[in-house]
């Protein structure tokens, strides 16, 4: 049975801020270290039980594998032959724990040079209190997103942590190409949905789970939607559904699935190569 805790944007924004930041600082360093993936997978992290991690990175004839630690507001490094090292999270900068990490790669073989504006100078709050709900909320949809990946018969990708956007999100490729793309650029060709959950952004400011697709069927904003859902048209078109509407609910793990089966049903129905406009 899942538990969601209260995890109200305005209660916390200031720490998630941080943390997205700081989520930023592994990302880079597996995003210029690691082999270039499918849909920018190599740009991503994983959920652990307790942790944000890039899973291993290749160093040479060495991996190494850094761990954001959301329990112990920490950033671990581990290297293959043993060696491991940790920064406290303590509202520095992102730019500046990066810095750190840098300096500390450096001295054992492996060069990173983070880039200053994309990692940010913010100094700010971290409540640890707050990181902590927020991990158990995501390990919970961690699970459950994968419980709903492995029901997809193709094109289903791994549960994945994206730092530029901070959610947590999985890719359901149809397999299909979309005429009239070239079909060497992915990113234009594959016909494809994207599931997953947000902390809260610009255009929807609270928690939310989401469904996209692309293209985008002009059926699918005027179909019946899973139950508790919408439709948002502000910024981007896709479903949203509340995470408010998780707390506290006996039912809470029966809706998550619910609205990802009930968007995947969607897509089945309506993306068609036939059905797209233009």
């Amino acid at each position: 049975m899942a538990d969601f805790p209260d995890l109200s944007l305005a209660a916390w924004q200031p720490t998630r801020d941080l943390l997205h930041a700081y989520a930023g600082v592994p990302g880079a360093v597996r995003m210029a270290l690691t082999p270039p993936q499918r849909h920018h997978g190599h740009a991503s992290l994983f959920v652990s039980a307790r942790v944000l991690t890039t899973s291993p990175i290749p160093a040479g004839a060495r991996t190494f594998e850094m761990l954001l630690d959301l329990t112990q507001s920490r950033l671990l490094i581990e290297i293959g032959d043993g060696e491991t090292t940790g920064f406290p999270l303590r509202g520095q900068s992102a730019m500046t724990l990066g810095r750190e990490v840098a300096t500390y790669l450096a001295k054992t073989g492996i060069y990173f040079e983070p880039d200053v504006e994309e990692l940010g100078q913010t100094e700010g709050i971290y409540d640890p209190a707050a990181v902590a709900r927020f991990q158990r909320a995501l390990s919970q949809l961690d699970i459950l997103f994968k419980h709903f990946s492995g029901e997809l018969r193709q094109g289903a990708g791994a549960v994945r942590l994206w730092p530029h956007h901070f959610d947590l999100a999985v890719l359901w490729l149809t397999g299909r190409l979309i005429p009239g793309q070239d079909p060497d650029n992915e990113d234009y060709a594959d016909e494809r949905m994207n599931f997953g959950f947000s902390t809260g952004d610009a255009t929807v400011p609270e928690p939310y789970l989401y469904a996209t697709a692309y293209p985008l069927p002009p059926e699918m904003p005027h179909a019946e939607l899973p139950a508790g859902a919408r439709w948002q048209t502000e910024g981007w078109q896709g479903a949203v559904l509340p995470y408010a509407e998780l707390v506290g609910a006996d039912d809470a793990a029966d809706r998550v699935l619910a609205f990802l089966r009930g968007m995947q049903d969607l897509g089945n129905r309506y993306m068609t190569p036939q059905g797209y406009d233009g």
